[in-house]
């Protein structure tokens, strides 16, 4: 069983907020939370790819939320 929505959100949102201070980024509280719930979907997609998945509670969702949310950010900057 998953996290759930609201779940998501909270742990999306924290993830979205570490990663823009680690990363430095300018972003607004929605910006994090999509940043964060979108990383860790990003992540999960990928990690699932090569045979890893994150375990379905908070801390390892979390983690994968912050390695995205910056792999997320990392990209949007090459981009640019």
């Amino acid at each position: 069983m998953g996290l759930g929505l609201i779940a998501s959100i909270i742990v999306g949102g924290l993830a979205g907020w570490i990663a823009s201070s680690f990363m430095k980024a300018d972003t607004g509280l929605l910006a994090n939370i999509l940043l964060g719930i979108l990383g860790a979907f990003v992540l999960n997609l990928i990690l699932s790819l090569v045979g890893i998945y994150a375990a379905n509670s908070w801390v390892p969702q979390l983690i994968v939320g912050i390695f995205g949310a910056s792999l997320l950010i990392w990209l949007a900057r090459r981009l640019q």
